[in-house]
């Protein structure tokens, strides 16, 4: 399915969809965080669509609110979206996990914890993957500061 088409097919069904400049390799769309976990599971079981491969998960601070954005791929119909959604807030910005819908999700989400302070609702086990228990605060924030390592401008 051919961008345009895979865009036109999203479309039809029932979620406030936005949708991001687009590529012949990809689609960008944009969806509200309390629609996310029932898109991404239609986007998976949909015969039509079938995106059963999670290659990317990362977030995105903007300062006022935090994004996740998921690169999908249909191994079946060779194609690729990309999904993005906003936070409702950033200081303790929360959203549904996808590790129940692709394993390699629990890994990604656990990262963007870790670095961004992005909790993940229904993550079987949300903690830190690269620092330590006992680090302070989330290093990839825009607003983090690191005394000992700091860049001076």
């Amino acid at each position: 399915m051919q961008t345009e088409a895979l865009q036109k097919y999203l479309e039809a069904w029932e979620f406030e969809l936005t949708f991001g400049e687009e590529t012949d390799q990809f689609l960008n769309v944009n969806v509200h965080p309390h629609q996310l976990l029932e898109f991404m599971r239609k986007l998976k079981s949909d015969p039509e669509t079938y995106f059963d491969y999670l290659f990317c998960l990362t977030a995105v601070d903007w300062e006022s609110t935090m994004e996740v954005v998921y690169h999908l791929e249909s191994t079946k119909h060779r194609h690729i979206l990309v999904v993005r959604t906003k936070t409702d807030e950033r200081a303790t910005p929360v959203l549904d996990s996808v590790s129940n819908i692709w394993a390699t999700a629990e890994f990604h989400e656990r990262e963007a914890f870790d670095f961004f302070g992005i909790h993940f609702k229904d993550h079987p086990n949300l903690k830190r993957l690269f620092l330590t228990e006992d680090w302070k605060g989330y290093p990839l924030r825009k607003d983090y500061t690191d005394e000992a390592n700091m860049v001076i401008k």
